[in-house]
């Protein structure tokens, strides 16, 4: 087994990122993946949304300041095969502390390696800020691929085209591993033209660069953070739940195609919004 790091990255923010981070994990360790869900976003919303709390000194600023080493910060999440290295507000101060070092931009490298290096985990997921900071870019130091998520509206094709440049600035200044593996077009309607215009745009110009899997707006997804669960926890049976496990499954079946291993077909958006409307209470449901 050899652990593969994943950046979800965005400098806007509002576009399901940390939404995402939560959900996707999840649903890859439902796939009985071993997964490390790494919260660099000092506002801490991944944590919180797997229900643990903001407690000072748990999160990954200790150990990018070398007091520490990254495996002793990481914790179980309280669901199966899924560990968290948490956050909390005093991470904000890493921006200012490690910026006086000169290997500031390799200071997470120190304290993650040798967990990437033990290949104790399938994925390594990190939950970039929504900023273009010094935990943007050490993060996408030692990221061996990004996955960007977008919202499905127009204004997000302009920072996508900044998140294309930075992953190529980094691959070519140090980290020639670095590579966008996935776009992820997330709060899709269905219902209207702009969601479907959005998407055949980027498509147009990325190809098999975006996921087919599309995330829907769904009251589901925005309640489950308040309650500390992800959606499959929280609803396993409606829309957005359906959504995250196809990602997963997509994204699993794009590893093991690289790898040359047989994989597993992925639906369609109608065909989710179908299976799960069977088994939702359609009333609590919005695409």
């Amino acid at each position: 087994m050899k652990t593969s790091v994943v950046a979800l990255a965005n400098q806007k923010g509002g576009v399901g990122k940390t939404t995402t981070a939560i959900n996707f994990s999840a649903c890859l360790a439902e796939k009985r993946k071993k997964v490390l869900l790494v919260d660099l976003d000092p506002q801490a919303n991944a944590t919180s949304g797997l229900g643990l709390e903001k407690i000072s000194g748990s999160s990954i600023f200790p150990a990018l300041l070398g007091e520490t080493d990254g495996a002793s910060l990481i914790r179980e999440s309280g669901i199966k095969n899924l560990d968290i290295i948490p956050s909390e507000l005093d991470l904000a101060g890493a921006e200012i502390a490690i910026a006086r070092e000169e290997d500031y931009l390799h200071r997470l490298q120190n304290a993650l390696g040798p967990v990437i290096e033990s290949d104790t985990y399938d994925y390594i997921i990190m939950d970039c800020p929504p900023s273009l900071g010094i935990l943007f870019m050490n993060a996408l130091n030692i990221a061996h691929e990004v996955i960007i998520p977008i919202q499905c509206e127009y204004l997000a094709l302009e920072g996508l085209g900044v998140m294309v440049d930075i992953v190529n600035q980094i691959s070519e200044a140090g980290n020639p591993n670095l590579h966008i593996s996935g776009i992820l077009m997330t709060m899709y309607n269905v219902s209207t033209n702009l969601s479907q215009q959005v998407v055949q745009e980027v498509v147009k110009h990325f190809g098999d660069r975006v996921f087919e899997t599309l995330i829907p707006r769904n009251v589901r997804l925005s309640e489950a953070p308040s309650y500390g669960k992800p959606v499959i926890e929280y609803d396993p049976h409606c829309v957005g739940s359906a959504a995250y496990r196809n990602l997963a499954k997509e994204f699993i079946r794009r590893h093991k195609k690289d790898a040359g291993s047989q994989v597993e077909a992925v639906p369609q958006l109608s065909d989710i919004v179908k299976s799960s409307e069977e088994h939702s209470e359609s009333s609590d449901e919005t695409l």
